[in-house]
């Protein structure tokens, strides 16, 4: 049983036992401490899926290579090594600071872990008085562990959401940015985080359905509402607090062993590529530097090249299958070409599979006042879409000609959304960051959920894009689009 998020503060009695220990006691100065299981089933759950990896991954070697019994003794001998390895590299410690608990965001520490952990095993085998490991089996191994890995934390941390329920946040803010971060847990079910109230100086406007806990400067009151409300972690968001006060509340989470988060006060201006520095005890974030190297760009460029040529040959049965279908469906030409604007602010024809009828634009004004944005044209069952059309939008192939525009330079794989004329010249001041980089066929946009997204919270996405470059960024972007199409999300 999980606590009554309507509630503003359920009842000592009534709040269940998911933490452990005697109530607080009322006397000041007196903290208890309190320890929420989540953390501690997380973490063996975790331990549990790459001890199994590391097993699976050992069997297929052992099958695939016919690997001798002497070979398995010593393999099975250096399991706890690895999970010493994964331990250095922060993969356990790692979910506990995260709001954002996906496999993707695990890669790049496993793949260095299991680069690392390749040559020590080498190493291992070569000191051993055993026939040395072949580089063959060595790759295969590695190879069937990435893939284990990913998979079988990815269950994993589904069954940990599905016994334990979402990760139950507590915000300390006002104002928007309160609103904001409740909308985002809300409508993002991946994070597996669900707000159950607020705490600010005063009740904001801005937060709707969240009960208001009071103020975080009441210490007492603070930890009553994290206790009571089974509280895994605290998000603290532009608090208007005093440091002193913030500090405690900090101190009050350790003793309560609940986690804390902090929202930069400038996190429109920042992105996940911020550099944690350190200043003589000063905690400093670096942010990328203003322009892409010139290497940066002739890396994302190659990526554009070989990407949009291997899927071309790939796709191009469905090319010619869906352009046979949208000619049989409806007269008209069988590309739609609109004007959008470029890197710099240049124009360009971008391609699609007709989905409208002939005339559709001339169309737009009269349906205006049904828009859902008053930014762009937004409306459900819109009268000018073709049968195949539909079928287009939903399955997002109209978009496959696009692949014509990367290879031409005009399109990136990955990069901001292509604005049409009319929307470019809404952008001012520092939204025009957002042409210094090649528009792209998906993006953080496409990925976080298209449509439902709203203008200008799709102009700050493209601005922390840009602003936060990097080649693992595009690569893990390319990789979340396929089941955000899968999915159909936010398809207009």
């Amino acid at each position: 049983m999980r606590p009554n998020p309507s509630s503003p503060i359920a009842g000592a009695d009534e709040a269940p036992r998911l933490l452990t220990g005697p109530p607080l006691q009322a006397e000041p100065g007196v903290v208890t401490e309190y320890h929420s299981q989540r953390d501690w089933v997380t973490r063996r759950v975790l331990l549990g899926s790459d001890v199994l990896g590391l097993l699976v991954a050992l069997l297929v070697i052992t099958v695939a290579w016919v690997l001798s019994t002497t070979h398995v003794l010593f393999g099975l001998l250096a399991l706890p090594g690895w999970i010493v390895l994964f331990n250095a590299y922060g993969l356990y410690d790692r979910e506990i600071k995260r709001l954002n608990h996906g496999s993707l965001d695990d890669l790049p520490h496993l793949f260095h872990a299991l680069l690392l952990g390749s040559v020590l095993m080498w190493v291992y085998f070569l000191a051993l008085p055993v026939e040395k490991l072949r580089f063959d089996s060595l790759l295969g191994f590695a190879a069937t562990l990435l893939v284990c890995f990913l998979t079988f934390r990815a269950v994993g941390r589904r069954l940990v959401i599905a016994r334990r329920g979402p990760e139950r946040v507590l915000l300390i803010g006002e104002g928007e940015i309160v609103a904001l971060l409740a909308r985002k847990m809300r409508t993002h079910p991946e994070y597996a985080a669900e707000p159950v109230g607020v705490m600010g100086k005063s009740r904001s406007e801005a937060e709707p359905g969240l009960p208001h806990f009071g103020d975080p400067a009441d210490v007492r009151g603070f930890m009553d509402a994290i206790s009571n409300n089974g509280v895994d972690r605290v998000l603290i968001a532009r608090s208007g607090l005093e440091v002193e006060t913030l500090v405690e509340v900090i101190r009050s989470c350790r003793h309560l062993h609940t986690k804390v988060s902090v929202v930069p006060e400038v996190y429109d201006a920042l992105g996940q590529s911020v550099e944690i520095d350190d200043l003589a005890g000063v905690t400093v974030l670096g942010l990328n530097p203003p322009v892409l190297s010139r290497s940066s760009r002739v890396l994302k460029r190659t990526m554009d090249i070989l990407g949009a040529g291997a899927l071309l040959i790939v796709c191009s049965p469905a090319l010619l299958g869906v352009a046979a279908a949208v000619k049989i469906d409806s007269k008209g030409p069988i590309l739609f070409r609109q004007r959008r604007v470029g890197r710099y602010g240049r124009r360009f024809d971008l391609l699609k599979f007709r989905t409208m009828v002939v005339g559709a634009e001339a169309m737009q004004e009269g349906l205006r006042e049904r828009s859902r944005d008053p930014h762009w044209l937004l409306i459900d069952d819109d009268p000018r879409l073709t049968r195949i059309g539909k079928f287009l939008r939903h399955t997002s192939l109209d978009e496959l000609p696009q692949l014509f525009n990367v290879l031409r330079g005009e399109m990136s794989l990955v990069g901001p959304r292509p604005v049409i004329e009319s929307e470019d010249r809404q952008l001012v001041g520092w939204r025009r960051s957002r042409v210094d980089l090649t528009p792209g066929l998906t993006g953080l946009w496409q990925v976080l959920g298209r449509t439902t997204i709203p203008f200008e919270e799709m102009v700050k996405l493209d601005y922390l894009y840009v602003t936060n470059w990097s080649l693992w960024t595009d690569i893990r972007l390319m990789l979340q689009t396929l089941p955000v199409v899968l999915t159909r999300r936010g398809v207009n």
